[in-house]
C-alpha cells in the first residue's frame, strides 16, 4: 500500500519532538487524560522516536522493530515507546489500517500478551461520534502516533486505578468544562506553527 504525502513534511526532527512532548506534556499529563502517563514521563521512561519513511509499509515495520526493541529493554529504561509518523498516514482511514496491521502482526507472533497499540492521529474520531466532537481531541496528536505499551504496565495500572472504566467519559466532561473555545486554542497551539514552543526538548534516542 502506497503512503500518502503529509503537509508535516517540512518540519524537522527536533520540531517534531517538540511539538509531541508539548502535547504530552500539556495535554495527556497536563489534562490528566491518562492518569497513567506522568510517572513514567517524569522518570523519563518514555521513548519518542521520529518514523521518516513515507511509505505504509515503511511504518509498520518499524513499529514492529520499535515493538522488539521494547521487550529486548529493561522497563526500568524504557516503559513505553511513542512512534511519531510526520510523513505519513495522514489519511486516518490509512491510520487505521496500518494499526491493524500492527496489531495482527503482534498476534501472529505472539508478543500480543506481552504489548499493547494505541494511537493518536491530528484526525481521531471516534466510531459513532461527529468530526467535530470534543471527546475525539482525548485522542488527537500533532502528528499520526502509534504508541507502543507494555502489556504489564497497563495491566498494573488499570488493577490501581479506582475506576478505570470511568477514564473515557471523565476525560470528555472535563474537555467539555473548558469549552470548545479553549479546547480548540489549546490544540492549535501544539499545532506546526504553534506559538509559545519550548526550544529545550530534544530526542529520547
Amino acid at each position: 500500500m502506497e503512503g500518502d504525502d503529509s503537509h508535516h513534511r517540512a518540519d524537522g526532527d527536533d520540531e517534531v519532538l517538540a511539538h509531541t512532548r508539548r502535547w504530552l506534556e500539556e495535554g495527556v499529563i497536563g489534562l490528566h487524560l491518562c492518569p497513567f502517563a506522568s510517572s513514567v514521563y517524569e522518570r523519563e521512561q518514555v521513548r519518542c522516536v521520529v518514523e521518516r519513511h513515507a511509505a505504509f509499509e515503511g511504518v509498520v515495520e518499524r513499529t514492529l522493530d520499535e515493538a522488539a526493541r521494547l521487550l529486548e529493554t529493561p522497563d526500568d529504561e524504557v516503559a513505553t515507546t511513542l512512534v511519531i509518523c510526520p510523513d505519513a498516514m495522514e489519511s486516518f482511514e490509512v491510520f487505521l489500517d496500518g494499526a491493524a496491521t500492527i496489531r495482527y502482526a503482534l498476534e501472529a507472533s505472539g508478543t500480543d500478551a506481552y504489548l499493547q497499540i494505541a494511537t493518536f492521529h491530528p484526525d481521531y474520531r471516534f466510531q459513532g461520534t461527529e468530526p467535530n466532537e470534543l471527546g475525539n481531541y482525548t485522542n488527537r496528536a500533532p502528528y499520526p502516533v502509534y504508541h507502543v505499551l507494555r502489556e504489564s504496565h497497563v495491566t498494573e495500572a488499570v488493577e490501581s486505578h479506582p475506576n478505570p472504566d470511568a477514564i473515557p467519559e471523565d476525560n470528555i466532561e472535563r474537555l467539555e468544562s473548558m469549552g470548545r473555545e479553549a479546547v480548540e486554542r489549546m490544540w492549535r497551539q501544539w499545532q506546526p506553527g504553534g506559538e509559545g514552543m519550548p526550544d529545550n526538548l530534544s530526542s529520547t534516542e
